[in-house]
């Protein structure tokens, strides 16, 4: 039993690393933007708060709706920023960010549900289209703990 202990008070829920919910405000950063971005929530369902913030789920993930542009984006599998490169022949030119993320952030909180979809987590990731991984950087609360 002092073992199950140990790893209970290690893990501080049975094997899952805590991290913290998002919330309305919490700032990204993509590996292929130049500035943060912050997060917009919106309600699909009932609407549910984190230390009094509108609480996210995996599925805000909506480009433009949750997921502001992060300034200028730098990668050439971007079709702007291929284009504008070549233009310049060769030198890589930054374009316009717009994200263009299909599917929602993973992985979410496996045991807490925000109206049917799990609870966004700070270690879960997003991927754009264009070869970016979205990452949270500030949860915009610190309070309230998901495994």
């Amino acid at each position: 039993m002092a073992r199950w202990k140990a790893y209970l008070n290690f893990q501080g829920n049975w094997g899952y690393a805590m991290s913290q919910e998002v919330v309305m405000g919490a700032m990204m950063m993509c590996s292929f933007g130049v500035a943060p971005s912050s997060l917009s929530v919106i309600p699909k369902g009932p609407p549910v708060k984190a230390s009094q913030m509108m609480a996210a789920s995996i599925m805000d993930y909506a480009p433009m709706a949750n997921i502001a542009p992060f300034g200028m984006c730098i990668t050439p599998s971007n079709p702007q920023v291929a284009a504008a490169t070549s233009a310049a022949l060769g030198v890589l030119t930054p374009q316009p960010c717009i994200p263009v993320t299909t599917a929602p952030w993973a992985p979410g909180s496996p045991t807490v549900m925000i109206n049917g979809s799990p609870a966004l987590s700070s270690t879960s990731k997003l991927m754009c289209t264009w070869g970016g991984v979205i990452s949270v950087t500030v949860p915009g609360q610190f309070t309230v703990s998901v495994p």
